[in-house]
C-alpha cells in the first residue's frame, strides 16, 4: 500500500503548489487532456467461447459503458469497464483508450468535489488492470504530485519513463519533480572540494581520536557517514527526512561496499529513541544542516534534541577528554555568524516599490507595500526572516556601506547555550556609516568552524555552495546614508531563526539634536528640558508610522510592478487598440483618449450623453497585476481582473480610489465565474472581449503551460478585431561556455568524491532545463550571436510550427555546455518587451547539454527546437550526423 494511504486525504490536501521558492520554479504540473473522446468500440469484438451468461453480462456492461460516456456519467462508465475488463482481460487492449478516457473524466469530476481518496482508489483499480500503462501511471503521478506526495509522484514518472523511454509528459514531469527532490544545492556542494575535504578532515581526526560511534543527522547522499566509516568509526547511523535522498543514500552505501555497516533511517533525528532506533548514545554527532541564514534547517533544535536524547553528555573541562568515548561532541563545532549593511539596486527593486507612477497610474496614498521578507517585530507566519543572493554574482553589483561586523557566535558543543539561544537578549549593534548610498539591506553570513583547526566560510567574496542570507530594508523613510551616520541594529534568535528584530537610522542631523538637548539638560536640570530631550531621543525612531495601511506582495510582484517599461508598453497598446475599435481604423494610434477632471474623475472626450457600450477587457495574468486597472482608467473600457487574494483585491481597489476609476469600471472576473478553471468565457450572453492579456512567461523564464491551449480558447471570445496580448512571443537564444551551469547541474569528473561513487546515483536526477537565471552576471563566455529560435503566435494558430532547425555559427572557440534563452514579447506589430533587458522582472533559463561540445570560431551548430504542448525543447549537434548530441526538454 503506497504512502498517501496513511491517512485520510481531505480536500484541504488539494495544493496547487508553485514551481519556485528562492531557486526554484517552474510550471506547474497538468493534468492530461481529457477533452479528446475514445474511439467507438466496435461491437464486432468477438469474447472468448465459454460461460454464456458471463459474455451476456459482458457485453451489456461495454453498452451501458458506452451509453455512460455519451451521457457523460464518467463514474457509472467507470464501474461497467472494470466489470467489463475483470470479467474478460481479453478486452484489455480493445478497451484501453476507452477506459483511460472514462478514468481521466472520472478522475476530473472527483476532484472538483473533493472526494480525493475516492480518486486515488480509482488509480490503484485502473493501475490494477493495467500496471504497465505508462499513460495512466504518469496520470497517477500527476495528481499526487498536486496532492504534496512528491516523493510518490516521482516514482510514478520514474516507472513510466521505463516503461517508454519517449513519453515527453512523463520525461517532463520527472524533470519538474526532481528539481524539488533533489535540490541544485546538492550538486553544488558535491562538486565543492574544499567543503568536501575540509569535513573529512576534521570527521577523521574525531574518530582517530576516540569518537567512534557516529550519527549523521541529514545525511544526504550518505557522504559525511561514509568518511566517518571510512576513517574507523566502530558504529555508524544515519539518518533522512526526504524519502528520496533517503533511497539514494542507501542505493550509494550500498555500492560503495558499506551495506550493512550504515545504518541508516527514514526519519527526523527529533524522532529517534534509544533503544528503539539507535542500541546506544553516540559519541559524535555530524551533519550540514545549515543554510545561508545558518539556522533555517533547524540545526540548533535537533542538536538540542541530540544532546538530551542521543549524544554522551559533552566533555567538560577545555582540555582534550581522556577519554573520549565516554564524552560527545558534534561536528560542526560552532559558528561565528556577520553582516554587513549594503547598496544593491536589484535586492531594492524586488522589496521596496521604487516608482511613483506605472501606465499613467499613481502608487502613491495607496499604502506601504512591502515583500514577504520582513525583520519587523510584528511579523508573523506569512513572512520570512531573509531571501538569499549570491552576492558576487548579482546584477548591478553591490555596495558595502558599513563594514563587516559580528552578529552572533554559538558553541554546538555547549548545550546549555543552545538551549539559551532563543531566550536570549537581542543583541544591540551600533554600526556606524562608511560609504554614501542608499541602505537596502543587511548581507549576512558566517563561518563554519568545523573543529580547531579546519572552517569554512560563506562569505561574498568566497566561492563556496552557499549563498548570503539577506534581509531587506523596507520601512525606512529614508534610507540615503551617509559617513557620520549609524544603524541602530537587534539581533535575535528567538524563534531559532537568525533575525534581525528591529533597524534604525540615526543621521549626523539626529545626532546633533540629541546631544545639544543633553547638554542643555546638564546645564539647566528643569521638566522643560528632560522634555526636550525625550522629543530629541523620540526623533531617532526613523522607522515608518503604523498608521499607513500595509499590502504585502510576492518579492517577484514587486519587481513587476517597479517595472515601468512593462506596464506604459501595455498602456500604448491597449490605448492603439481601443482607438482603432472606436474608429474602425485598427492601425490608427492616438493619444490617451480620457481626460480628468478637476475633481480627479475620469471621462472620455466624447460627450457624455453619447458614450458608447464599453469595451470589455480580460485580464487573467498570474498573481497580482494593474494591467486592468490601466485598461480601466483609459475610458469607455469596462476592464475585469483575475486576481484572487483578499490582499491582491484591497490593492486594486484602493488603487482605483486613488486614480478616480470608478467602482464600476473594474470587476473581479472570478466573482463571474463559478468553476475557477474555466476563467476564460465570455463576459455575458451578449458580448465578447476586446482584449484578453495573457501571462505568456513564467518569472523563471519558461513558458507558461497550456499557454497554447488558452490561447485557442481565447480566440473564440474575442470580438472582431479583437486582440489577444501580447498577439505572439519569439524565443532567443546563444551558445555559451559555462562551468557554473554544469556545477548546478550534475556532480562533475571522472573521478569519485572522496573516494566514494556517488555520481551515478545522483546524477539521476540531473535536470537539462535551469531557471532562475541571471544571463547579464552568469559566468560564461559567449560562443555565438543571438539568434532566433522559435515563435509562438498566439493570434493565428496557422502560423505556429511544432518543430524548427536553426544554424547557429560560433563566434570563439570553446566548449558549448549550455543554450541560454530569453523571449520578445510582442503586444503587437510596433510594441514589444524583452525577458532579457536590465529592469525586466523576469528571469532568463538555459538547456544544458548533457555533453559539452567543442566548437572552434566558424563551426556551425544545429539546433532542433520542437514544441511539445508549452513545453519546448532543444537539441544541440555537429552537422556531421556522427557527433555527439544533447538534448532537454
Amino acid at each position: 500500500m503506497i504512502l498517501y494511504k496513511e491517512r485520510e486525504i481531505t480536500k484541504c490536501d488539494v495544493q496547487q503548489p508553485g514551481w519556485h521558492n528562492h531557486r526554484a520554479s517552474t510550471s506547474a504540473i497538468t493534468m492530461p487532456n481529457p477533452s479528446t473522446r475514445p474511439k467507438p468500440v466496435r461491437r464486432s469484438c468477438r469474447l472468448s467461447r465459454g460461460n454464456g451468461a458471463r459474455n451476456e453480462l459482458v457485453s451489456r456492461s461495454l453498452e451501458s459503458a458506452q451509453q455512460c460516456l455519451v451521457n457523460q456519467d464518467y463514474g457509472t462508465a467507470f464501474v461497467h469497464y472494470l466489470l467489463v475488463i475483470n470479467l474478460a482481460p481479453a478486452l484489455k487492449d480493445f478497451a484501453r483508450e476507452s477506459f483511460r478516457f472514462t478514468l481521466f473524466k472520472w478522475a476530473e469530476e472527483l476532484d472538483s468535489l473533493g472526494r480525493i481518496q475516492d480518486l486515488f482508489n480509482s488509480y490503484e483499480q485502473a493501475l490494477e488492470l493495467y500496471p504497465d500503462d505508462e499513460v495512466i501511471v504518469n496520470s497517477m503521478g500527476e495528481h499526487l504530485f498536486r496532492m504534496g506526495f512528491r516523493d510518490e509522484a516521482a516514482g510514478h514518472f520514474h516507472k513510466a519513463l521505463k516503461l517508454k523511454p519517449d513519453f515527453a509528459d512523463a520525461k517532463e514531469n520527472f524533470y519538474r519533480v526532481a528539481n524539488w527532490l533533489v535540490e541544485r544545492w546538492h550538486f553544488l556542494m558535491l562538486n565543492d572540494s574544499r567543503r568536501n575535504t575540509k569535513y573529512q578532515q576534521a570527521i577523521q581526526k574525531a574518530v582517530k581520536s576516540g569518537y567512534n560511534v557516529v550519527l549523521d543527522i541529514g545525511t544526504g547522499t550518505g557522504i559525511l557517514g561514509m568518511c566517518a566509516k571510512t576513517a574507523g568509526a566502530a558504529e555508524v547511523y544515519a539518518c533522512e527526512l526526504s524519502k528520496t535522498m533517503y533511497e539514494l543514500a542507501c542505493e550509494v552505501v550500498s555500492a560503495n561496499g558499506m551495506n550493512g555497516e550504515i545504518k541508516i533511517l527514514h526519519m527526523k533525528s527529533l524522532e529517534m529513541e534509544i533503544p528503539k532506533d539507535i542500541p546506544n548514545r553516540v559519541s559524535l554527532v555530524v551533519t550540514e544542516t545549515v543554510d545561508a541564514g545558518l539556522f533555517g534547517e533547524g540545526i540548533i533544535e535537533s542538536l538540542i534534541h541530540a544532546w538530551n536524547h542521543l549524544l554522551l553528555p559533552p566533555q567538560i573541562s577545555a582540555k582534550p577528554s581522556s577519554n573520549p568515548a565516554k564524552t560527545g561532541r558534534v561536528i560542526p563545532a560552532g559558528a561565528t555568524v556577520f553582516g554587513m549593511a549594503v547598496q544593491c539596486p536589484e535586492i531594492r527593486r524586488h522589496h521596496r516599490v521604487c516608482v511613483t507612477a506605472v501606465g499613467g497610474l499613481c502608487l502613491s496614498g495607496v499604502g506601504e507595500l512591502h515583500s514577504p521578507v520582513s525583520y519587523s517585530k510584528d511579523a508573523d507566519d506569512s513572512t520570512e526572516p531573509y531571501t538569499t543572493e549570491r552576492l558576487s554574482q548579482i546584477q548591478g553589483g553591490y555596495t558595502p556601506l558599513t563594514e563587516p561586523f559580528q552578529a552572533l557566535a554559538i558553541d554546538f558543543n555547549n548545550p546549555q547555550e543552545l538551549e539559551g539561544l532563543c531566550s536570549r537578549k537581542a543583541s544591540q549593534i551600533s554600526l556606524p556609516i562608511t560609504q554614501e548610498g542608499v541602505l537596502d539591506a543587511i548581507a549576512v553570513w558566517f563561518v563554519l568552524h568545523l573543529d580547531e583547526e579546519n572552517s569554512l566560510s560563506t562569505g561574498p567574496q568566497e566561492e563556496t555552495c552557499w549563498e548570503q542570507a539577506i534581509y531587506p530594508v523596507q520601512n525606512l523613510f529614508n534610507c540615503t546614508v551617509k559617513p557620520g551616520d549609524s544603524l541602530l541594529l537587534e539581533v535575535s534568535c528567538q524563534d531559532a531563526y537568525l533575525r534581525i528584530c528591529s533597524l534604525d537610522l540615526v543621521t549626523t542631523e539626529k545626532m546633533a539634536v540629541v546631544e545639544e538637548a543633553s547638554q542643555r539638560l546638564e546645564t539647566n536640570s528643569t521638566s522643560s528640558a528632560e522634555a526636550e530631550l525625550c522629543t530629541a531621543l523620540a526623533c531617532l525612531q526613523t522607522s515608518q508610522g503604523s498608521g499607513q495601511r500595509k499590502f504585502m506582495l510576492e518579492c517577484s510582484e514587486i519587481a513587476l510592478l517597479n517595472n515601468s517599461q512593462y506596464h506604459d508598453s501595455f498602456k500604448r497598446a491597449f490605448c492603439k487598440l481601443l482607438s482603432a475599435l472606436k474608429t474602425g481604423n485598427k492601425s490608427e494610434a492616438v493619444e490617451d483618449p480620457v481626460c480628468i477632471t478637476d475633481c480627479g474623475k475620469i471621462c472620455t472626450r466624447e460627450h457624455a450623453h453619447s458614450a458608447p457600450d464599453p469595451l470589455y477587457v480580460l485580464d487573467v495574468s498570474e498573481g497580482f497585476s494593474v494591467l486592468s486597472l490601466i485598461a480601466a482608467k483609459l475610458g469607455s473600457v469596462k476592464a475585469f481582473s483575475s486576481v484572487e487574494k483578499e490582499q491582491h483585491q484591497a490593492v486594486l481597489k484602493r488603487l482605483a480610489e486613488v486614480n478616480g476609476v470608478c467602482e464600476q469600471a473594474l470587476e473581479f472576473w472570478l466573482n463571474h465565474v463559478e468553476d475557477d478553471s474555466s476563467v476564460l468565457q465570455r463576459p455575458s450572453t451578449e458580448k465578447l472581449w476586446s482584449a484578453i492579456v495573457l501571462d505568456c512567461v513564467e518569472t523563471c523564464g519558461l513558458v507558461r503551460q497550456e499557454l497554447m491551449e488558452k490561447a485557442n480558447l481565447a480566440r473564440c471570445l474575442l470580438e472582431d478585431r479583437g486582440r489577444i496580448f501580447p498577439e505572439r512571443i519569439v524565443m532567443y537564444g546563444m551558445l555559451v561556455e559555462s562551468d557554473t551551469l554544469l556545477l548546478e547541474s550534475a556532480v562533475q569528473g571522472t573521478e569519485p568524491t572522496l573516494g566514494f561513487n556517488i555520481a551515478p546515483f545522483i546524477n539521476q536526477f540531473t535536470v537539462p532545463v535551469h531557471v532562475f537565471l541571471d544571463l547579464s552576471t552568469l559566468p560564461c563566455k559567449h560562443l555565438s550571436q543571438p539568434v532566433e529560435l522559435f515563435t509562438l503566435d498566439l493570434m493565428n494558430s496557422r502560423a505556429n510550427y511544432t518543430s524548427r532547425e536553426v544554424k547557429v555559427e560560433a563566434c570563439a572557440t570553446g566548449r558549448v555546455t549550455a543554450v541560454p534563452f530569453w523571449y520578445q514579447v510582442h503586444l503587437d506589430d510596433e510594441i514589444s518587451l524583452s525577458t532579457f533587458s536590465k529592469d525586466s522582472h523576469w528571469k532568463q533559463a538555459a538547456v544544458v547539454l548533457h555533453q559539452p561540445i567543442e566548437v572552434c570560431t566558424g563551426d556551425q551548430l544545429v539546433l532542433r527546437i520542437q514544441q511539445h504542448k508549452s513545453s519546448i525543447s532543444i537539441t544541440a549537434r555537429r552537422e556531421d550526423p556522427q557527433a555527439a548530441t544533447a538534448s532537454a526538454n
